[in-house]
């Protein structure tokens, strides 16, 4: 179970194929299921699920499975852990049915959901299903006026530029009925200061910067509590959260592309590089496993205990 003291949370992302092995591999539902029963149970604080129709891994394309439909599936077979998206592209579905969606899940979850929201950045995949890709920053800032009245509020009356929901009702309401946390992956300024002025949770993807935490994170630290200063919030009141690739192994692992260098060891080598990241204002971790597996879910749990041991 959770151990209440813990420090820094972490969760797992629940990868869209297991990228570090030879070739891509197709997570199947049972493997996802099980992942996400392993966390369940073995204590981990949250399960996370991308949100992409295809990818790129080292030049060859990379598939993946509808995000909101495996969620939807992964917060049946749970029971404890917060269950997150990481992150959603808020242009791939219209605004007001997203809200819907989201509450829809926050249901079946009974209150477990956080809404990680972003503007998406792939073009190709946004080229492939007909997705508009431009203007991509003012397209967030009407869904998310849209996404975040309805989840708070739930009704809005909006006539935007982009994005249209008039008279529109959420009805009946999940659990969470003031809404459930909302999480936004950014770095720049605009969207920076949407997060300070209405999420909880700020995110940012340190995978392809070597998982460096000292170099990293201090730059994006102050461009946050800027953006929080800027629109009159307490720096303190915003959870930073980080996405961050371990090879839970202490053999070291094959050579990955795009600036990915997972943190890998001993258990207590993996738990004493992960704390560097508490040190730097990081609050919760989205772990993502090298290679994304069960077998690493479970070689992963030695970590979690290293980890609680600290606390004690």
């Amino acid at each position: 179970m959770t151990t209440p003291t813990r420090r820094l949370k972490i969760g797992i992302e629940l990868d869209i194929e297991a990228l570090s092995l030879p070739e891509p591999t197709p997570l199947r539902w049972q493997d996802q299921r099980h992942m996400a029963e392993l966390a369940d149970e073995a204590g981990f604080d949250s399960v996370w699920l991308p949100d992409h129709m295809f990818g790129e891994w080292d030049g060859k394309m990379v598939g993946a499975w509808e995000c909101w439909s495996m969620l939807s599936a992964v917060a049946a077979v749970t029971k404890r852990v917060q269950l997150g998206t990481l992150v959603l592209a808020t242009s791939f579905r219209e605004p007001a049915l997203l809200a819907k969606m989201a509450d829809t899940v926050d249901e079946i979850s009974d209150g477990r959901l956080i809404l990680g929201l972003g503007a998406g950045w792939f073009e190709k995949e946004y080229r492939a299903f007909g997705f508009p890709y431009d203007h991509r920053a003012s397209r967030f800032e009407e869904a998310f006026t849209i996404i975040r009245t309805l989840l708070r509020e739930g009704e809005i009356d909006f006539d935007g530029t982009y994005y249209q929901a008039r008279e529109c009702v959420l009805r009946p309401r999940g659990p969470s009925t003031s809404g459930m946390p909302i999480m936004i992956g950014t770095k720049g300024p605009r969207m920076l200061r949407l997060t300070a002025a209405h999420a909880e949770m700020w995110n940012t993807w340190s995978v392809g910067s070597g998982n460096r935490p000292h170099e990293v994170i201090p730059p994006l630290r102050e461009a946050v509590d800027a953006a929080c200063a800027d629109v009159g919030r307490d720096p303190s009141t915003l959870v930073r959260t980080a996405a961050v690739m371990v090879h839970p192994y202490s053999t070291k692992p094959p050579a990955l592309p795009l600036g990915c260098d997972p943190i890998w060891g001993e258990p207590e080598e993996i738990a004493a590089k992960l704390r560097t990241f508490g040190d730097e204002g990081i609050s919760h971790l989205q772990v993502v496993l090298a290679p994304a597996t069960p077998a690493s879910v479970e070689a992963f749990v030695p970590v979690l205990e290293a980890m609680d041991r600290t606390n004690e």
